[in-house]
Order: structure tokens, then sequence, then C-alpha cells
């Protein structure tokens, strides 16, 4: 089957001598600036008389000269292909005063904004390629029963290609009922969630979720309190409705509520495992933090990134329940129990809050990936997930003890790990003071990715250190890693 062309290529007027330099001249236009695309097949000089209105040998010749440019490559026996083009260098202008164009919205322009939302994206540019990450909430994606799932979404798809999915408007749709079911059944179980199919939104991921709750409840000039340090994208979909952005410390018992004022009309938080100090809540600010939000009319955006993963002590109950249903929305993910990739989440709002929760997804994506959600349904409902979760606790738990070791081995006269009995990693309070800033990125440019304290807050840096993660490392390289900054740190 020949390959599609779409360029509209105008033809040469009747008795024109030129024929052959008027389409050469329209092709090599379109392939330096990129209309016609590196790679792409051009028609075959057989189909010249109907592509281009001239004969197959006014083709080649035009293919020939556009060889010669350097603009093309023919392949005997398989066809002519567009090469890759330099970029164009950049001029160096701005746009001249006399255009007259929209401009995009500031808070898109701000060097905090990008910061925030580019997080991640620090191992771009590294000279060294990655070979130990240590960085928080990365999950051993080699170890997930990759075979399993992609057997049950080969047989969701057989099914939608026998009875496929409705083609009716989506509007309303707040995700597919067997996941949202099989969500309430799994954060009943694990966190003591109470909740009902329908009162679960699913989301791309818990960062679409915090969007949607700032773009329904947020107004310009709200007040959001944020526990400082905290997870810094949360921080872009409140910055951009319009929220005035106020950090609340933490200390050893979690976010301090007296410090959290008095008009705030949203409280981010991480109560079970704390963002990135691990501490969780103690049940007197649990109190005092539900206590506030019923009386100010306050929602708390309760984060339960990585719950599933209890190590020692009593399993901690969400703050979600059937007494704070009006006060807190939980934002849950699949990134820490599945799979980062498959960009899932889910939302259970208040009550009164669902429905515009429900209309604000819908006016982003319509809805999730049908297949994908299928999948995931069924991926729980076979009891898939819960041996996966059950499997990864041992796995995260040994190396946890294996990284306090080598921490009390090597780092201990400098680092004193902060208590934790949650999730895939380990902040560590520097004993004195020191460029912990300095040392992570001496240890990027050797390809180890280990993350400081001072990256997370939004005010003044009270806790210097680092977060150690341990979900993406054995115990070879969490041991290699630990021994990089343990002579980092002596120099």
């Amino acid at each position: 089957m020949a390959p599609l062309f779409e360029l509209p290529v105008t033809r040469a007027r009747p008795g024109s001598r030129d024929v052959a330099g008027h389409l050469y001249r329209q092709l090599k236009e379109a392939i330096i600036d990129g209309r016609l695309p590196a790679g792409l097949q051009l028609p075959s000089n057989r189909r010249a008389p109907d592509v281009f209105g001239t004969s197959r040998n006014t083709a080649q010749d035009v293919y020939d000269r556009l060889a010669q440019d350097g603009l093309v490559r023919c392949r005997h026996g398989s066809g002519t292909y567009v090469r890759a083009q330099p970029a164009p260098p950049a001029s160096g202008q701005g746009l001249p005063d006399t255009v007259n164009i929209p401009l995009p919205h500031p808070i898109w322009s701000r060097s905090d904004i990008r910061s925030w939302i580019g997080f991640w994206n620090e191992e771009q540019g590294l000279s060294a390629p990655i070979t130990a990450d240590l960085r928080p909430a990365l999950v051993d994606q080699k170890l997930f029963p990759h075979a399993t799932f992609r057997q049950i979404m080969a047989r969701q798809l057989r099914q939608r290609e026998i009875a496929p999915a409705s083609s009716r408007s989506p509007q309303g749709n707040a995700g597919n009922r067997q996941l949202r079911t099989a969500i309430a059944h799994h954060i009943g179980l694990t966190r003591a969630v109470v909740a009902s199919y329908d009162d679960i939104l699913v989301t791309s991921g818990a960062q679409q979720g915090f969007d949607i709750i700032a773009r329904t409840l947020v107004e310009p000039g709200s007040v959001v309190a944020i526990e400082d340090p905290g997870y810094p994208p949360m921080r872009v979909p409140f910055a951009a409705a319009g929220a005035r952005l106020v950090p609340v410390r933490v200390d050893a018992e979690g976010l301090v509520v007296e410090d959290i004022p008095d008009d705030a009309k949203i409280i981010c938080a991480c109560p079970s495992h704390q963002f990135p100090l691990g501490m969780t809540t103690s049940r007197a600010r649990r109190e005092a933090l539900l206590d506030f939000a019923a009386r100010r009319g306050a929602v708390i955006v309760e984060d339960d990134y990585d719950g599933e993963f209890r190590h020692d002590g009593s399993p901690i109950m969400a703050l979600r329940s059937a007494g704070s249903a009006d006060n807190v929305c939980y934002v849950g993910t699949f990134s820490k129990t599945m799979l980062p990739s498959l960009r899932l989440g889910f939302l259970v709002p208040p009550p009164w809050a669902l429905a515009r929760m429900i209309t604000a997804k819908n006016a982003m994506d319509w809805h999730c990936s049908v297949p994908l959600q299928a999948t995931v349904a069924a991926f729980i409902a076979s009891g898939n997930l819960a041996r996966h979760i059950k499997r990864m606790r041992r796995v995260y738990d040994e190396r946890r003890t294996h990284m306090l070791g080598l921490v009390d081995a090597m780092l201990s006269s400098r680092l004193t790990v902060m208590p934790s009995s949650y999730g895939m990693h380990l902040a560590l309070r520097a004993t004195r003071a020191f460029d912990a800033a300095q040392v992570s990125r001496a240890l990027a440019r050797r390809g180890i990715m280990i993350h400081s304290l001072d990256r997370y807050f939004l005010d003044e840096v009270s806790t210097p250190g680092f977060v150690l993660g341990f979900g993406a490392c054995d115990h070879d390289t969490l041991s290699a890693a630990i021994s990089a900054l343990s002579d980092a740190l002596n120099r």
C-alpha cells in the first residue's frame, strides 16, 4: 500500500518550460520548513502523474536534484525518503512591537512554576547515565507482573472487539464502574476508607486530581495551606487557579495545626506518611486538623500516595471517614502500587463536591482510557494487586532494613534518620551544617540521583539533609550509592 502524501502541490501552467523547477521548489521548501518530516517516503515515480501531474522522468529529475542538495536519500528498490535537516538558527529577536498577538497567562512564565512542575526533570542534561536512582516515590518496575497484566489487557481488548464500548457522549462519566467498585473495595480494606463506587472519580493520576480540586474549589485569592516541606508539583494547579499558597511547618507530630491561617479554605497534607520527611501525623494532630476543617468550613486534601506500604506498627487509618466526608477529599494513585506509566489515580471527594469535580474532569479529557480502566479493574478484582502489594512490602522492607544498616555504618556521624514507618524512602537530617544541594549535584554528575531536602521547601529551609529512596534500587545499588554519598560528605 502506497504511503500517505497529503502535501498540496500546485501544477505548472500548461505549456510551461519549468515544470521540474516548479515542483522542485515546492518540495524543497516543504522539506526545509518541516512540512515534509524526516523519514517520510515520497511518492514513487509511477505515481507522479496522479500526485504531481508530471511525467515519471520529470519526478525522477526533481528527486535527483533534491538528493544532490542533501534533502532526500534514495534507496534502491525501496524509494525516496526525506533526510533530517538541521534546526534553523535562532534569530535572537523578539516579536516586533507592531505584532498584536494574545500573550499566554503570565503564571506559566514564572520561574517557580516551571521549577515545581519540572521537579522530576533534573536528569535531563546529565553528563553521565543514571546508575543509581535514590529519588523518592520511585518503584521497582522490573518486579511488576507484566505478563499477568498483559494477559488481562488482551482479554479485555478481545471482549471489546466482541462488544465495543459505548460511543455515546461520556459527559457525567466518573470512570469505569468496575474499576470504581474495585477501588472502593481496595481502599476500604487497606486504608479503612468507607466508600462505594459512586463516591469515586477516576483520574489520570494524582496530579490531575489536584488540578480538579483546584479548578472546582479555588477562587482567586483563596488561601491554600500546604505542608512545608512538601511535594512541589502539587502547588502548581492551586497557584494557577489563583490561590495564595501559605506554607505551614511540620514537626515530629506532623502538620502544625495552630500555624494554619484562620482563613484557609484548603489544607493539603500527607497525614499517613508526610512527604518527604516521613512522619505520621499523631492522633492529637489528626483530631485537631479535622476539628479545624469542620469549624472553618475548610477542605483537607489528603494525599495518600503510598499508604499501602507499612513497615512496622499498627495500620493507620486514613483521615477520610464517614464522619469527616464533608471536609476531606481523599487522593489516591496507582503509581506506587502498580506503575507510574499507567497514569491512573482517583478522588473520593466530599459528597457535595463530587458532581462539580466530575464536570471539571469531563471538561479536561472526558475520561481515562476505557481499556486501561477495565484492565486495572480486572487486575484488582482477581487479587493480583493484593498479591503484588504483599510481595513489594517484603521487598521494600528488606531494602529499608539494608539501607538503615548502611546509613548507620557510613553516615551516622553526619546524618540522622527521621522516624518513618511507611513508604519507600527515608529522610536524613544533617547533624552539622554543610551544602547538601552541592553534594547532590556532585553525585548527579556521577549518575547517582539523591535529592537534598532543600528542594522540597517553599519557605526557608529548616531541615537540611537528604531524601533517600530505596524503591527502585536493589541491595548492591544501594550499597554503592550510600558509599558514594559517604565519600562525598567526607571530602
